[in-house]
Formats: structure tokens, sequence, C-alpha cells
């Protein structure tokens, strides 16, 4: 049953990275735990409907985090968010060259590669081995750089949030994530159910964010997501996709890091939401480390979703382009 085994190696994952004392055990021990595995040969598969259900958790958490004074709050964010634009197109002259890539999200970018002519498996393999990089060099670098905390709660247990915000919540995932879904919009399992649930703490229906017990759930099922990619890779694959994709990611970091100094140099923003703001990992990944480190939720996500935005716009006529 190549299920039951992926949640097996999941969980010893989970064991392992709490035994050990390493950061993020919900989210980086079943990452590395099925990466071994899959390295190893192991059989392993995911349950897709319920990774996106899991997700919803983590646009549920955002959205519940939104105030007046936060939604207004974006307003000043302008300086920043201008130069999200710069640096996709930075990292495209970069990435486009040296492997045909770029920080969009996961499923965008598998989606538009198989429509374009791409290899799929390679697509799959180059943008997962982006998001593993990038998730599990971060903790580090929050912690020696800026010592964050990540081993806070991200949120508080079940029994102290009321019956009646945990069936709002329940509610706002799902039509959320439904309603962009039925719409055809990126992102629905994620901004969905953040929009739904936003705008019910804006008008005060909600004060309490999901427990953290739910957030550890959709911790593990995405961490898990991400490692099981890597089931069937082949010694080819690891020279000529795996190899190539680790200097991608070396790229992107060394491209990510001015941007990161000008806007905490400048006073624009602290260094922690910053580099989370800036950081091109998984959009879910990133709202993870966001949430645990207590970072400011509407900063963060207002960049990566400009960022989402602009190479799912630009990259068909980035690509339109370079066919001519």
């Amino acid at each position: 049953m190549p299920h039951v085994t992926t949640f097996v190696v999941a969980g010893i994952g989970v064991v392992v990275f709490h035994f050990v004392n390493l950061p993020l055990p919900w989210l980086l021990g079943p990452m590395a735990a099925c990466l071994i595995a899959a390295l190893a040969g192991v059989d392993m598969k995911g349950i897709a409907p319920l990774n996106d259900a899991m997700r919803t958790i983590l646009g549920v958490a955002v959205g519940a985090t939104f105030t007046p004074a936060v939604f207004l709050a974006m307003t000043g964010m302008w300086p920043t968010l201008l130069l999200i634009p710069v640096m996709v197109l930075c990292v495209g002259l970069v990435g486009v060259p040296y492997y045909g890539a770029m920080p969009g999200g996961l499923s965008d970018m598998l989606v538009f590669g198989e429509e374009a002519g791409g290899n799929i498996r390679t697509l799959s393999l180059i943008h997962a081995t982006r998001v593993m990089v990038i998730v599990a060099a971060l903790p580090f670098l929050l912690q020696g750089i800026w010592g964050a905390d990540l081993g806070n709660p991200p949120g508080a247990p079940a029994r102290d949030i009321p019956v009646y915000e945990m069936n709002l919540m329940l509610i706002s995932a799902l039509v959320g994530w439904q309603l962009f879904k039925s719409l055809n919009l990126f992102g629905a399992s994620i901004l969905g159910p953040l929009v739904v649930t936003g705008m019910l703490a804006i008008s005060g229906f909600l004060t309490n964010r999901p427990p953290f017990e739910a957030i550890w759930e959709a911790q593990f099922f995405i961490g898990m997501s991400v490692g099981i990619h890597y089931v069937g890779i082949t010694m080819a694959e690891i020279r000529r996709d795996l190899l190539a994709s680790v200097g991608f990611c070396i790229l992107l970091i060394l491209l990510t890091f001015p941007f990161v100094e000008l806007v905490y140099l400048a006073g624009l923003a602290p260094g922690t939401e910053t580099l989370l703001a800036f950081a091109p990992g998984g959009q879910a990944e990133l709202t993870v480390l966001a949430l645990v480190v207590g970072a400011d939720m509407a900063f963060v996500i207002a960049h990566h979703v400009l960022r989402i935005l602009v190479v799912i716009l630009g990259a068909p006529l980035f690509a339109r382009l370079l066919d001519r």
C-alpha cells in the first residue's frame, strides 16, 4: 500500500526531527524522510485532494490575522511590492537561459510547462527541488541572521477556540476553496479560504486563527507532498535535473539577497518579513514559516501573491518571445 507507506515514512521523519531537535519537524521532517525514501526506491503516493484540503488550513490561518488596521497598512507596501516584478525579471533573465525555469508556483509551472510541450517529470523535479532547497535553508538563515524563534506553537490549542469559530473556519475553507476553484483562479486552496476568512475577520466574526494542531497537520501534508515528487527518480535524472536544480537554487539565493538587503537597509520592512516575502520558494511552505515565526502575514502573502501573479501573466508572454 503506497499510501500507507507514505504516511509511515513521513511520520518517522517527524519523530526523528523531534528527537534530534531540528527546526520545523512537522514540515521538514516529512519532506526529508520522503526524499530519502524516494531516493532509496520506496514506492510512495500522496492523496491529492487531501493535500489540497490541508492547504486550506493555511489560507484560513492567514485570513484570520486580518484586521481593519492590518488591511489599511497594506496600502503602505507599494515601495517593496514594486520590487517584486523587477526581481522576477532578474530571475527570469538568469533562470530561463540556465534551465528554462521561472520562480512561480509549483502547480502553475507544471501546468504551463506541460501545455508548452515540456517534460512534466523534469519540470516536477526542478520546481520540487527549488521549493525544497529554499524551504530547508530558510529556517537556518532566519535563526542564524535574525535569531527567529522557530519553536513557538503557530496558534492556540483547539480546546481554547470557541466551537462556533471553528465551524466558521471550516465553512470558510470549503467555500473559499471551491469558489476560487470554480472560477479557475490560481492558488484556490490557499487564496480562496484566505479571502473568505479575511472578510469574516475584518468584520469581527472571527478573532482566532486555526489551532496549532491543525497547522501542524497542514505542515505534515505539505512536507510529504514535496518529498514524494522524487519517487521513481533515476540516476540520469539526478545527474541532469537534480544537480542542475540545486545550481538554480544557488543562483536564486544569490539574486534574492540584494533585494532583501536593499529593503532592510532602506528601513522599508524588518529583516525576517523581507526574507520571507522575497524568498522564491513555495507559497504554502513560506506561509508555514511566516506563521511559525510570527511574521507580518499580510506583508509576506501580498508579495508572494504578486510574485506568482507576475509569473503567471508573464511566463507565457516570455515563452512566446523566446519562440519568435
